[in-house]
């Protein structure tokens, strides 16, 4: 066994950026279901309904891959399933690409959420062991900027492939599959590692995820799924539909949704490094104001007449806050004991409870109300999401501002 303090600090830096890049490539591959999907449905022939299925069951994909893949993890080694789940999403998304009617893109939705669902368990069971708690805000800043650059990189491409070819977006899933390899190169071997602090891992239950619901820990973990379940929901009313809003509502063009879109992760981007920085100063807690500030923009955003210009701003502050939700994965990782690290991550998807039945539910409610207010959906449950945050608690040792 080594400690994770006796490690060489360039060593520690090149695991977390490995880990990063993996980030990158999940966020590409499982965001392709909101950016594309005005694409897929045009080329599938799908209508507003049949298309809104495509996260559904990429979340139901989701929440089945972080329960059991999350649990495999902990026992078997977290660098382990770094590269299985690096070469399985990879050919997942790429798949996309050769699919030719319903039945099988909600198949290949299903199967890539089955292993993208897994990546923020595995990264959280990996990297905050390896630093100190008061820079782990930090660290899961730049984490999250990795998936937003991800996102923002792919709305630019998307300026010019959406319009031309956008199954490139789709091919670039080979890419993670190439560099998988370099994981046992790259990240420690965590079977072999005592992480930070010098806590011994524990002895694993046979069923890890039983522990969570342990009397000890069973409030908390119904608190924390309950807030990444409205999470998932406001945003599933909200993102899950932005593309489509620009496209079908507003009538823009490829090159213009590309802009609001790279303007989107541009701002989560920003809002990723700076809400990583305030998390190791005034807790895990104060971030909550974030999603508060995500409701407010909503309304603005869907109400108020605006140039594209005037909404790449609005969209970039939104990006802003709702990225305040970047310490959730250190956080998750303190809240529960070494060896439940990636069990422990996984809840962040077992909130996709929530939001399975969202996009088919707001795909309905759109055809009644409109499609501009069924996404105001999101910001009432935005503020839910942000009342339970503030209820959990604090495992930084400071006042924040939340605290009572």
């Amino acid at each position: 066994m080594v400690r994770a303090e006796d490690l060489p600090l360039g060593r520690r830096v090149a695991a977390f950026a490995f880990i990063a890049i993996a980030y990158f490539f999940y966020a590409w591959s499982f965001n392709t279901v909101d950016v594309l999907r005005p694409y897929i449905a045009q080329d599938l022939h799908l209508d507003r309904q049949q298309v809104s299925y495509l996260y559904s069951f990429q979340a139901v994909g989701a929440l089945l891959g972080a329960f059991v893949n999350a649990q495999l993890a902990d026992r078997f080694g977290r660098r382990n399933a770094l590269f299985l789940l690096m070469v399985a999403y990879g050919l997942s998304l790429a798949s996309g690409a050769l699919v030719t009617n319903l039945a099988q893109v909600l198949a290949q939705r299903f199967v890539l959420g089955y292993f993208t669902g897994s990546m923020f368990a595995i990264a959280v069971g990996l990297y905050p062991g390896l630093f100190e708690q008061r820079r782990r805000g930090m660290l899961a800043g730049i984490l999250l900027s990795s998936y937003n650059l991800a996102v923002t990189v792919q709305g630019e491409a998307g300026r010019y492939f959406l319009d031309r070819d956008w199954k490139i977006l789709l091919w670039a899933g080979l890419i993670p599959v190439v560099l998988a390899p370099l994981a046992f190169l790259f990240v420690p071997n965590d079977r072999k590692l005592i992480p930070w602090g010098g806590e011994l891992p524990g002895k694993l239950a046979k069923l890890p995820v039983s522990e969570l619901f342990q009397r000890e820990f069973r409030s908390r973990t119904l608190l924390v799924i309950g807030m990444t379940g409205l999470n998932f929901l406001a945003y599933q009313a909200f993102n899950g539909w932005h593309t489509t809003y620009l496209k079908d509502t507003l009538h823009l063009t490829g090159d213009s949704i590309g802009a609001i879109v790279g303007a989107l992760f541009f701002g989560a981007l920003v809002g990723s490094f700076g809400w990583g920085l305030v998390a190791d100063r005034l807790g895990r807690r104060f971030e909550a104001i974030g999603f508060l500030g995500a409701a407010v923009i909503i309304v603005f955003y869907l109400v108020v007449p605006l140039t594209v210009g005037q909404r790449q701003i609005a969209i970039f502050l939104y990006g802003l806050c709702y990225s305040s939700s970047v310490v959730w994965g250190p956080w998750l990782a303190e809240l529960y004991p070494t060896h439940l690290r990636a069990t422990a991550g996984s809840l962040f998807n077992y909130g996709r409870i929530f939001s399975f039945a969202a996009p088919p539910l707001t795909a309905a409610l759109s055809a009644g109300i409109g499609l501009p207010l069924t996404m105001a959906i999101g910001a009432p449950v935005f503020v839910a999401a942000a009342f339970i945050w503030s209820r959990l608690p604090e495992t930084l040792a400071r006042r924040t501002l939340l605290v009572g």
